[in-house]
């Protein structure tokens, strides 16, 4: 099959939909409102945002389909001969900040892209996918990984079992804070430049990893909203929260690449926090599930055994 712009673009749109009222099922107080805007360069999006909620203190999930004529250097660094060449993107994007600290903060995102080397034709130059979901806890809980982990590999083990470990140990490198030296949260999947299988088996699998979001996050946010903290435990997520935002800005090509090809900066920074806090040289007391979260849950591991 050729590739097919609008069977993506139909896809991108209802999985907007869907996470929007999966995630606002377990919510108590908020809904989504929605910000569609356009993009002077080409195309334009829809925002939706969920702010001061009694689960979800923010979460945002945004649809943008954009295109342009000459790819930022973000684009381009490893891929020179794209250099030029007219571009369309798609894709959904979404970060939750939940308010309880023992619902992890997660992120996903599926997303298409394609070149054209000849602006009159409607044959792409080259295409592929990317995308994925990661999990950011601030209190750990081995069921819960396993879980998640459990369920990343069910969304993409059905299309080839070799994917998961490939995506799990790209997910582990890519969201690694190096000025940190730690990681980011526990991983799950990460993949981009996606065009092995061809349009069809590729496509195949960003629809099952979009589909799988839900079914690893929702009840891990139904079986910890209620459970009650201290202040203690949230000036810790604040703290934690400060590494999202450190990786956000320095590290994530999304980020870097939404900027630096003129897009919608509301929607690009969508995904930080509402509150954080930095301490300076902060270290949590030894034998503490502070301490814990970052020497037991913070490291690369198989999570499925």
């Amino acid at each position: 099959m050729p590739v097919s712009l609008p069977e993506v673009k139909k896809y991108l749109l209802n999985l907007q939909d869907s996470i929007c009222a999966g995630l606002e099922a377990e919510e108590t107080k908020a809904k989504f409102i929605e910000d569609t805007w356009v993009r002077p360069q080409g195309g334009g999006g829809r925002t939706r945002i969920l702010a001061g909620g009694g689960v979800f203190e923010k979460a945002g999930v945004a649809f943008s389909h954009v295109s342009g004529t000459s790819l930022p250097p973000s684009a381009t660094a490893h891929r020179p001969e794209l250099v030029g060449q007219d571009w369309e993107a798609l894709g959904v994007s979404l970060v939750i900040h939940p308010l309880n600290p023992y619902v992890p903060t997660s992120h996903a995102n599926v997303r298409f892209f394609m070149t054209k080397p000849d602006p009159m034709s409607t044959t792409p130059g080259t295409f592929w996918f990317g995308g994925g979901f990661d999990l950011t806890p601030y209190y750990g809980f081995t069921e819960d990984c396993r879980a998640w982990h459990k369920t990343a590999h069910a969304a993409v083990s059905a299309i080839d079992p070799e994917l998961y470990p490939s995506f799990k140990k790209n997910c582990d490198d890519y969201f690694f804070i190096k000025h940190r030296s730690e990681a980011r949260g526990i991983g799950g999947l990460f993949f981009d430049d996606f065009n092995q299988l061809g349009f069809d088996r590729s496509f195949e699998l960003i629809r099952s990893v979009g589909d799988h979001f839900l079914p690893a996050y929702q009840p891990i946010v139904s079986k910890r909203k209620n459970t009650p903290y201290t202040d203690k435990e949230r000036q810790f997520q604040l703290y934690r929260r400060g590494r999202y935002v450190e990786f956000n800005l320095v590290w994530d090509r999304g980020t870097h690449f939404g900027l630096q090809s003129g897009g919608r900066t509301e929607s690009i920074l969508m995904s930080l926090p509402p509150l954080v806090r930095w301490d300076y040289d902060f270290k949590p007391e030894a034998g503490t599930a502070e301490a814990n979260l970052i020497s037991d849950f913070l490291k690369p591991r198989d999570w499925l055994k």
